[in-house]
């Protein structure tokens, strides 16, 4: 057995996004990885339930073996087995994110012997992390653009503190990943969203969300309609929520998104408001994906047999960190170099990474 690979889980971003990574890779490889010191920096260190929870859904897809794996835990050993299809569950028993689990066991799954099933539980629209809408709407058909096919059904959705969502996704294998080029911003053709209220909350909150985004996105977007649904759920929600997701396409198929959650004492016009400027701060860089796609796109590009290449707004720590961990655990190669064309601004990248086209060995 060969020695497991260290992997320092408190630099650069520091947090669980070098755990999902680093599991997933070790997984996709075949090669057992030790991740010390995770989360050192975070005011609660070590493992919490949503991090733990995505390590054993990867060590359940691939037959794996885990140590560490408490709650609390800053050192854990994953040993990868052979990566199997069928269903798998994760439930964090929290509202950790369903997105994040999604973000880690997705790239596991399109390297078994056969379709996968996951049922994931937790927060569907939870803080600090991607809502599903925007995996839905945003990551699924730019991944796709990969050569990745899932369908994602949304069964309940469940907000802070209490969790209790649930989304299944259906995931197909790949024989191998495409790389993909994205390089072409076009112009903007259509801005819609989804303004919610669940739970006890009053219907006009998700109104008054959506009149000022809207209001805030006409100050610099003038010839649009722009498209927010207001609505209150009811049968389809656990627990108590409000929030928004607004998404822009462009005329080449780039997808973006600006999305804010209410929380208790904040005006709905400031959760409005924020959406509508991280929106229009996603679209004024020229790039070709938002600033929370970037780093989701990575993995993808380091795994796809070829060549990718894709232009970005400013790279964010969490891409640097993604970076880091693929080109230590494969032979990938990134460059990232600043955009010097005439629609590039102060703070256009072009992200490009030689991919090391891993095969699923069961095609």
């Amino acid at each position: 057995m060969a020695a497991a690979v260290e992997m320092d889980g408190s630099i650069m971003e520091g947090g669980g996004q070098i755990l999902r990574v680093t599991a997933a890779l070790s997984c996709i490889n075949g090669a057992s990885i030790r991740i010390h010191k995770i989360r050192a920096g975070r005011s609660t260190p070590g493992l919490r339930p949503q991090h733990l929870s995505g390590l054993e859904l990867v060590r359940d897809i691939c037959c794996g073996n885990l140590e560490g794996g408490t709650v609390g835990s800053t050192e854990v050993t994953l040993t990868p087995g052979k990566i199997k299809a069928g269903k798998h569950t994760a439930d964090p028993q929290t509202a950790g994110s369903v997105g994040l689990l999604l973000q880690v066991s997705l790239p596991c799954a399109l390297y078994a012997d056969g379709p996968s099933e996951l049922c994931l539980k937790g927060g569907t629209n939870a803080d600090m992390a991607p809502q599903i809408d925007y995996t839905i709407k945003v990551f699924k058909p730019i991944v796709e653009k990969f050569g990745v096919h899932f369908d994602c059904d949304l069964r309940m959705r469940g907000y802070y503190p209490k969790g209790g969502g649930e989304v299944v996704a259906k995931v197909n294998p790949v024989s191998e990943l495409s790389p993909v080029t994205m390089t072409e911003r076009g112009t903007i053709t259509k801005i819609y969203g989804r303004s919610f209220v669940a739970g006890v909350l009053p219907y006009k909150l998700a109104k008054d969300m959506a009149t000022t985004a809207t209001r805030v996105i006409r100050r610099e977007i003038k010839d649009l309609y722009i498209n927010i649904q207001t609505l209150q759920e009811k049968d389809m929600a656990c627990g108590s929520g409000n929030g928004i997701i607004i998404i822009a396409e462009s005329s080449t198929g780039c997808i973006f998104a600006g999305s804010a959650l209410g929380k208790k004492g904040v005006y709905a016009d400031k959760v409005g408001f924020e959406a509508a400027e991280m929106l229009l701060r996603n679209i004024r860089h020229n790039g070709c994906v938002d600033e929370f796609l970037q780093d989701q796109l990575i993995l993808f590009m380091a795994l796809a047999n070829g060549t990718s290449r894709i232009r970005t707004g400013p790279v964010t720590l969490h891409t640097q960190t993604a970076i880091h961990v693929a080109e230590q655990l494969t032979q990938a190669k990134f460059t990232v170099t600043k955009a010097e064309d005439e629609n590039a601004s102060n703070d256009t990248y072009i992200i490009e990474c030689q991919g090391v086209g891993v095969t699923n060995p069961h095609f």
